[in-house]
Protein backbone atom coordinates (compact mmCIF):
# COMPACT_ATOMS: atom_id res chain seq x y z
CA UNK A 1 0.00 0.00 0.00
CA UNK A 2 1.55 3.34 -1.15
CA UNK A 3 1.43 6.54 1.07
CA UNK A 4 -1.26 8.25 -0.76
CA UNK A 5 -3.26 4.62 -0.41
CA UNK A 6 -2.90 4.89 3.58
CA UNK A 7 -3.80 8.33 3.75
CA UNK A 8 -7.67 7.58 1.82
CA UNK A 9 -7.53 4.73 4.47
CA UNK A 10 -7.51 6.92 7.53
CA UNK A 11 -9.68 9.77 5.69
CA UNK A 12 -12.54 7.93 4.49
CA UNK A 13 -14.57 11.25 3.99
CA UNK A 14 -12.12 12.07 1.49
CA UNK A 15 -13.90 9.45 -0.78
CA UNK A 16 -17.59 10.47 0.73
CA UNK A 17 -17.78 7.77 3.47
CA UNK A 18 -18.50 8.06 7.26
CA UNK A 19 -15.92 7.64 9.87
CA UNK A 20 -16.45 3.94 11.15
CA UNK A 21 -15.44 5.16 14.46
CA UNK A 22 -18.17 7.50 14.73
CA UNK A 23 -20.59 4.26 13.49
CA UNK A 24 -19.21 2.78 16.18
CA UNK A 25 -19.83 5.12 18.48
CA UNK A 26 -23.25 5.67 17.55
CA UNK A 27 -24.15 2.14 18.24
CA UNK A 28 -23.22 2.36 22.14
CA UNK A 29 -25.59 2.37 24.52
CA UNK A 30 -24.06 5.41 26.36
CA UNK A 31 -22.29 7.95 24.40
CA UNK A 32 -21.70 11.20 24.57
CA UNK A 33 -19.58 14.39 23.07
CA UNK A 34 -16.10 15.01 24.82
CA UNK A 35 -16.72 18.45 26.96
CA UNK A 36 -12.86 19.19 26.17
CA UNK A 37 -13.50 19.47 22.12
CA UNK A 38 -15.11 22.81 23.11
CA UNK A 39 -11.83 24.40 24.46
CA UNK A 40 -10.36 23.92 21.26
CA UNK A 41 -9.35 26.48 19.21
CA UNK A 42 -10.02 26.17 15.13
CA UNK A 43 -9.01 29.31 14.08
CA UNK A 44 -5.63 29.54 11.98
CA UNK A 45 -2.74 29.72 13.12
CA UNK A 46 -3.31 27.47 16.02
CA UNK A 47 -1.70 24.66 17.20
CA UNK A 48 -3.73 22.61 20.16
CA UNK A 49 -2.05 19.84 22.06
CA UNK A 50 -4.69 17.63 24.14
CA UNK A 51 -3.16 15.42 26.69
CA UNK A 52 -4.76 12.49 28.80
CA UNK A 53 -4.89 8.70 29.63
CA UNK A 54 -5.18 5.88 26.54
CA UNK A 55 -8.68 4.84 26.14
CA UNK A 56 -10.16 8.05 27.26
CA UNK A 57 -11.41 8.53 24.12
CA UNK A 58 -9.83 11.13 22.60
CA UNK A 59 -9.47 9.67 19.18
CA UNK A 60 -13.43 9.07 19.25
CA UNK A 61 -13.69 12.55 20.48
CA UNK A 62 -11.86 13.83 17.23
CA UNK A 63 -13.82 12.21 14.65
CA UNK A 64 -17.03 13.42 16.14
CA UNK A 65 -15.49 17.08 15.25
CA UNK A 66 -14.20 16.17 12.10
CA UNK A 67 -17.97 14.93 10.73
CA UNK A 68 -19.35 18.18 12.18
CA UNK A 69 -16.32 20.17 10.56
CA UNK A 70 -17.26 18.21 6.99
CA UNK A 71 -20.54 20.14 7.11
CA UNK A 72 -18.95 23.43 6.55
CA UNK A 73 -15.39 22.43 4.91
CA UNK A 74 -14.13 20.45 2.21
CA UNK A 75 -13.01 17.00 3.03
CA UNK A 76 -9.49 16.71 1.68
CA UNK A 77 -8.70 19.88 3.85
CA UNK A 78 -9.45 17.68 7.01
CA UNK A 79 -5.97 15.28 7.86
CA UNK A 80 -6.24 12.18 10.57
CA UNK A 81 -3.21 10.64 10.83
CA UNK A 82 -3.06 7.89 13.69
CA UNK A 83 0.47 8.14 14.33
CA UNK A 84 0.43 4.38 16.14
CA UNK A 85 0.78 3.54 12.87
CA UNK A 86 3.86 5.36 11.72
CA UNK A 87 6.80 3.27 13.23
CA UNK A 88 9.16 6.12 12.88
CA UNK A 89 9.72 10.04 12.17
CA UNK A 90 10.39 9.16 8.76
CA UNK A 91 7.55 7.31 7.69
CA UNK A 92 5.06 10.11 9.52
CA UNK A 93 7.33 12.68 7.35
CA UNK A 94 6.19 11.18 4.27
CA UNK A 95 2.66 10.85 5.09
CA UNK A 96 2.58 14.53 6.13
CA UNK A 97 3.98 15.49 2.77
CA UNK A 98 2.11 13.68 0.71
CA UNK A 99 -0.76 15.15 2.13
CA UNK A 100 0.60 18.55 1.97
CA UNK A 101 1.01 17.64 -1.87
CA UNK A 102 -2.28 16.58 -2.16
CA UNK A 103 -3.77 19.51 -0.51
CA UNK A 104 -1.51 21.94 -2.61
CA UNK A 105 -2.65 19.95 -5.74
CA UNK A 106 -6.65 20.73 -5.09
CA UNK A 107 -6.07 24.30 -4.15
CA UNK A 108 -6.84 23.78 -0.38
CA UNK A 109 -5.43 26.87 1.10
CA UNK A 110 -6.28 26.09 5.01
CA UNK A 111 -6.65 22.85 6.70
CA UNK A 112 -7.36 21.15 10.31
CA UNK A 113 -4.45 18.58 10.93
CA UNK A 114 -4.97 16.28 13.79
CA UNK A 115 -1.96 14.04 15.07
CA UNK A 116 -3.43 11.36 16.69
CA UNK A 117 -0.95 9.70 19.67
CA UNK A 118 2.30 11.42 18.80
CA UNK A 119 4.25 10.09 21.35
CA UNK A 120 4.00 6.27 19.37
CA UNK A 121 6.80 8.27 17.35
CA UNK A 122 9.53 9.34 19.00
CA UNK A 123 11.13 12.76 17.96
CA UNK A 124 7.74 13.71 16.34
CA UNK A 125 8.24 17.39 17.71
CA UNK A 126 11.20 18.30 15.57
CA UNK A 127 8.67 17.68 12.47
CA UNK A 128 5.97 19.93 14.12
CA UNK A 129 8.18 22.38 15.10
CA UNK A 130 10.22 22.37 12.19
CA UNK A 131 6.85 22.71 9.47
CA UNK A 132 5.90 25.86 12.50
CA UNK A 133 8.91 27.78 12.11
CA UNK A 134 8.82 27.29 8.36
CA UNK A 135 5.47 29.06 7.86
CA UNK A 136 3.94 25.78 6.44
CA UNK A 137 1.16 25.39 8.98
CA UNK A 138 0.69 29.50 9.01
CA UNK A 139 -2.95 29.31 7.92
CA UNK A 140 -3.80 25.76 8.95
CA UNK A 141 -5.20 24.64 12.59
CA UNK A 142 -3.49 21.93 14.54
CA UNK A 143 -4.58 19.13 16.82
CA UNK A 144 -1.98 17.54 18.18
CA UNK A 145 -2.78 14.73 21.00
CA UNK A 146 -0.93 11.94 23.01
CA UNK A 147 -0.74 10.62 26.48
CA UNK A 148 0.79 12.52 29.36
CA UNK A 149 4.40 11.51 28.87
CA UNK A 150 4.11 14.04 26.25
CA UNK A 151 4.32 16.34 29.59
CA UNK A 152 6.72 13.85 31.32
CA UNK A 153 9.38 14.10 28.40
CA UNK A 154 8.58 18.11 28.46
CA UNK A 155 7.68 18.10 24.69
CA UNK A 156 4.53 20.37 25.71
CA UNK A 157 7.19 22.93 26.25
CA UNK A 158 9.15 22.47 23.50
CA UNK A 159 6.79 24.71 21.57
CA UNK A 160 7.09 28.41 23.45
CA UNK A 161 5.46 30.66 21.68
CA UNK A 162 4.47 28.45 18.82
CA UNK A 163 1.11 27.70 19.36
CA UNK A 164 -0.39 30.57 18.41
CA UNK A 165 -4.26 30.75 19.55
CA UNK A 166 -4.37 27.05 20.18
CA UNK A 167 -4.29 25.72 24.13
CA UNK A 168 -3.34 22.82 26.13
CA UNK A 169 -6.30 20.96 26.82
CA UNK A 170 -6.27 17.44 29.32
CA UNK A 171 -9.30 14.67 28.07
CA UNK A 172 -10.30 13.35 31.44
CA UNK A 173 -12.18 10.20 32.43
CA UNK A 174 -15.91 11.63 33.19
CA UNK A 175 -15.98 12.93 36.92
CA UNK A 176 -19.36 11.98 38.74
CA UNK A 177 -20.76 15.14 37.88
CA UNK A 178 -20.16 14.78 34.14
CA UNK A 179 -21.28 11.18 34.55
CA UNK A 180 -24.57 12.45 35.76
CA UNK A 181 -24.76 14.57 33.22
CA UNK A 182 -24.32 12.02 30.39
CA UNK A 183 -27.06 9.73 32.04
CA UNK A 184 -29.21 12.48 31.86
CA UNK A 185 -29.17 14.41 35.29
CA UNK A 186 -28.26 17.97 34.54
CA UNK A 187 -27.68 20.08 38.66
CA UNK A 188 -26.63 23.33 38.16
CA UNK A 189 -22.98 24.24 40.05
CA UNK A 190 -23.26 25.43 43.39
CA UNK A 191 -20.87 27.65 45.58
CA UNK A 192 -22.09 26.24 48.32
CA UNK A 193 -23.03 22.59 47.58
CA UNK A 194 -22.65 21.78 51.50
CA UNK A 195 -25.76 24.05 52.48
CA UNK A 196 -27.56 23.39 49.22
CA UNK A 197 -27.47 19.43 49.03
CA UNK A 198 -30.89 19.87 50.44
CA UNK A 199 -32.16 21.51 47.35
CA UNK A 200 -31.46 18.02 45.35
CA UNK A 201 -33.08 15.49 47.89
CA UNK A 202 -35.73 14.99 45.16
CA UNK A 203 -33.62 13.89 42.78
CA UNK A 204 -31.40 12.14 45.67
CA UNK A 205 -32.26 8.16 44.95
CA UNK A 206 -31.27 8.45 41.36
CA UNK A 207 -28.19 10.15 42.39
CA UNK A 208 -27.25 7.68 44.80
CA UNK A 209 -27.83 4.68 42.53
CA UNK A 210 -25.59 6.35 39.51
CA UNK A 211 -22.81 7.02 42.04
CA UNK A 212 -22.93 3.03 42.83
CA UNK A 213 -22.06 2.57 39.39
CA UNK A 214 -19.74 5.18 38.48
CA UNK A 215 -18.00 3.71 41.45
CA UNK A 216 -18.30 0.55 39.40
CA UNK A 217 -17.39 1.80 35.74
CA UNK A 218 -15.85 5.15 36.84
CA UNK A 219 -15.36 7.62 33.73
CA UNK A 220 -13.50 5.55 30.75
CA UNK A 221 -16.26 4.43 28.09
CA UNK A 222 -15.51 0.88 27.65
CA UNK A 223 -16.82 -0.03 31.36
CA UNK A 224 -19.44 2.80 31.39
CA UNK A 225 -20.54 0.31 28.08
CA UNK A 226 -19.61 -2.83 29.75
CA UNK A 227 -17.40 -3.83 27.21
CA UNK A 228 -15.99 -6.93 28.04
CA UNK A 229 -12.59 -5.63 26.65
CA UNK A 230 -12.12 -3.02 29.08
CA UNK A 231 -9.91 -4.62 32.41
CA UNK A 232 -7.76 -5.86 29.95
CA UNK A 233 -6.99 -2.76 27.62
CA UNK A 234 -6.46 -0.44 30.52
CA UNK A 235 -4.26 -3.14 31.86
CA UNK A 236 -2.23 -3.45 28.30
CA UNK A 237 -1.99 0.63 28.14
CA UNK A 238 -0.86 0.85 31.51
CA UNK A 239 2.02 -1.08 30.84
CA UNK A 240 3.24 -0.18 27.60
CA UNK A 241 3.02 3.65 29.15
CA UNK A 242 5.37 2.44 31.50
CA UNK A 243 7.72 0.50 29.19
CA UNK A 244 7.48 3.30 26.54
CA UNK A 245 8.86 5.80 30.06
CA UNK A 246 11.64 3.35 30.24
CA UNK A 247 10.58 2.16 33.46
CA UNK A 248 9.23 -1.92 34.33
CA UNK A 249 5.86 -2.91 35.09
CA UNK A 250 6.92 -5.21 37.82
CA UNK A 251 8.29 -2.32 40.34
CA UNK A 252 5.43 -0.09 39.14
CA UNK A 253 3.29 -3.17 40.56
CA UNK A 254 5.00 -3.47 43.90
CA UNK A 255 4.96 0.53 44.58
CA UNK A 256 0.95 0.60 43.57
CA UNK A 257 0.57 -2.46 45.76
CA UNK A 258 1.86 -0.88 48.43
CA UNK A 259 -0.31 2.49 48.02
CA UNK A 260 -3.58 0.12 47.60
CA UNK A 261 -2.47 -1.27 50.91
CA UNK A 262 -1.79 1.60 52.64
CA UNK A 263 -4.34 3.74 51.54
CA UNK A 264 -6.21 5.95 52.81
CA UNK A 265 -3.91 7.01 55.53
CA UNK A 266 -0.66 8.99 54.34
CA UNK A 267 2.20 7.06 53.20
CA UNK A 268 5.78 7.66 52.93
CA UNK A 269 8.30 6.99 49.75
CA UNK A 270 10.82 5.65 52.66
CA UNK A 271 8.34 3.11 53.98
CA UNK A 272 7.33 1.93 50.52
CA UNK A 273 11.50 1.62 49.81
CA UNK A 274 11.97 0.09 52.96
CA UNK A 275 8.93 -2.91 51.93
CA UNK A 276 10.10 -3.52 48.35
CA UNK A 277 14.05 -3.02 49.23
CA UNK A 278 14.51 -0.32 46.84
CA UNK A 279 15.78 3.31 47.04
CA UNK A 280 12.97 5.99 47.88
CA UNK A 281 14.58 7.44 44.56
CA UNK A 282 13.21 5.08 42.65
CA UNK A 283 9.82 5.10 44.63
CA UNK A 284 9.73 8.94 43.98
CA UNK A 285 10.41 8.34 40.17
CA UNK A 286 7.49 6.13 39.73
CA UNK A 287 4.91 7.90 41.93
CA UNK A 288 6.00 11.20 39.65
CA UNK A 289 5.15 8.79 36.14
CA UNK A 290 2.19 7.45 37.42
CA UNK A 291 0.99 10.92 38.48
CA UNK A 292 2.45 12.40 35.16
CA UNK A 293 0.26 9.63 33.25
CA UNK A 294 -2.84 10.76 35.57
CA UNK A 295 -3.33 7.47 37.08
CA UNK A 296 -2.09 8.51 40.37
CA UNK A 297 -2.86 11.95 42.12
CA UNK A 298 -1.01 13.53 45.42
CA UNK A 299 -2.12 15.17 48.24
CA UNK A 300 0.34 16.85 51.03
CA UNK A 301 0.40 17.67 54.12
CA UNK A 302 -0.41 21.37 54.77
CA UNK A 303 0.10 23.33 58.09
CA UNK A 304 -0.50 27.30 56.89
CA UNK A 305 1.92 25.54 53.51
CA UNK A 306 2.13 22.47 51.88
CA UNK A 307 4.75 20.24 53.32
CA UNK A 308 7.02 18.41 51.27
CA UNK A 309 8.59 16.10 53.63
CA UNK A 310 6.09 14.83 55.32
CA UNK A 311 3.89 11.63 54.43
CA UNK A 312 1.50 12.44 51.57
CA UNK A 313 -1.87 10.77 50.28
CA UNK A 314 -1.80 8.89 46.79
CA UNK A 315 -4.96 8.70 45.21
CA UNK A 316 -6.41 6.90 42.38
CA UNK A 317 -7.94 9.30 39.78
CA UNK A 318 -10.59 7.20 38.76
CA UNK A 319 -12.06 4.62 40.14
CA UNK A 320 -12.50 1.89 37.33
CA UNK A 321 -9.00 2.66 37.52
CA UNK A 322 -8.60 1.87 41.13
CA UNK A 323 -10.17 -1.18 40.24
CA UNK A 324 -7.68 -2.09 37.90
CA UNK A 325 -4.95 -1.73 39.79
CA UNK A 326 -6.51 -3.72 42.28
CA UNK A 327 -6.61 -6.77 39.96
CA UNK A 328 -3.27 -6.13 37.96
CA UNK A 329 -1.43 -6.29 41.51
CA UNK A 330 -3.52 -8.36 42.80
CA UNK A 331 -4.36 -6.09 46.12
CA UNK A 332 -7.23 -5.32 47.75
CA UNK A 333 -8.28 -1.73 49.12
CA UNK A 334 -10.79 -0.31 51.96
CA UNK A 335 -14.10 1.20 50.59
CA UNK A 336 -13.27 4.52 52.61
CA UNK A 337 -10.40 4.62 50.38
CA UNK A 338 -12.74 4.46 47.19
CA UNK A 339 -14.71 7.37 48.48
CA UNK A 340 -11.90 9.63 49.52
CA UNK A 341 -10.07 9.10 46.07
CA UNK A 342 -13.50 10.26 44.18
CA UNK A 343 -13.62 13.67 46.31
CA UNK A 344 -9.95 14.29 45.92
CA UNK A 345 -10.14 13.99 42.55
CA UNK A 346 -13.13 16.07 42.22
CA UNK A 347 -11.74 18.92 43.88
CA UNK A 348 -8.16 18.69 42.68
CA UNK A 349 -10.38 19.06 39.11
CA UNK A 350 -12.21 22.04 40.58
CA UNK A 351 -9.41 24.01 42.50
CA UNK A 352 -6.27 22.32 40.92
CA UNK A 353 -4.74 20.85 44.21
CA UNK A 354 -5.37 18.98 47.14
CA UNK A 355 -4.08 18.58 50.67
CA UNK A 356 -5.00 17.13 54.27
CA UNK A 357 -3.88 17.68 57.52
CA UNK A 358 -3.86 15.99 60.86
CA UNK A 359 -3.22 16.31 64.52
CA UNK A 360 -5.08 14.89 67.39
CA UNK A 361 -7.64 14.16 64.34
CA UNK A 362 -7.49 13.56 60.05
CA UNK A 363 -9.24 16.18 57.98
CA UNK A 364 -9.08 13.98 54.51
CA UNK A 365 -9.48 16.50 51.76
CA UNK A 366 -8.52 20.17 52.17
CA UNK A 367 -9.10 22.43 48.64
CA UNK A 368 -9.68 26.17 48.56
CA UNK A 369 -10.88 26.49 51.90
CA UNK A 370 -12.66 23.35 52.28
CA UNK A 371 -12.38 20.88 54.85
CA UNK A 372 -13.81 18.02 54.29
CA UNK A 373 -13.82 14.45 56.19
CA UNK A 374 -14.93 11.58 54.35
CA UNK A 375 -16.38 8.28 55.96
CA UNK A 376 -18.05 5.36 54.63
CA UNK A 377 -20.40 5.29 57.42
CA UNK A 378 -21.88 7.17 59.99
CA UNK A 379 -19.03 9.77 62.01
CA UNK A 380 -18.52 8.75 65.37
CA UNK A 381 -16.73 11.73 66.90
CA UNK A 382 -16.59 15.47 67.07
CA UNK A 383 -14.50 17.10 64.56
CA UNK A 384 -12.86 20.61 65.01
CA UNK A 385 -15.10 23.49 63.83
CA UNK A 386 -15.34 24.31 59.61
CA UNK A 387 -15.02 20.65 59.21
CA UNK A 388 -17.87 19.05 57.19
CA UNK A 389 -17.95 15.51 57.97
CA UNK A 390 -19.57 13.32 54.30
CA UNK A 391 -20.92 9.96 54.53
CA UNK A 392 -21.56 7.95 51.99
CA UNK A 393 -25.07 9.15 51.39
CA UNK A 394 -24.03 12.69 51.24
CA UNK A 395 -20.67 12.31 49.11
CA UNK A 396 -22.90 11.42 45.80
CA UNK A 397 -25.01 14.81 46.41
CA UNK A 398 -22.06 17.03 47.18
CA UNK A 399 -20.50 16.01 43.82
CA UNK A 400 -23.53 16.56 42.05
CA UNK A 401 -23.51 20.63 43.06
CA UNK A 402 -19.63 20.73 43.36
Amino acid sequence: MNTEEILVLLNPWWEGKGSPIVEEWRSKRVRWRPGWLNRLSLTPFSLNIVIGPRLVGKTTGLHLLIEEQLSARDPLSILYLNLDLAPNLDTFKSLLDAYLRMRDGRGVRSSLIILDEVTSVPGWWRLVKGYVDAGVFRRDSLIVTGSSSLRLKGEVELFPGRMGGGREIEALPLSFREYLAVRGISIEQSEEPISDMSSIFPEAPKIRMLFNDYLRTGGFPLPINEDPRAEEQLIRSLEGEILRAGRGPDIAMGIISQLLKAAPSPISFNSIASSLFISHRTVREYVDLMTGLMILGQALFFDGSPKFRKERKVFFRDPFLARIMSIWTVSEFLESALYEWVVQEHLLRRFGSVYYWRDSCEVDVLADGLKIEVKAGKPHRRYPKGVTVLDKEEIPLFLALM
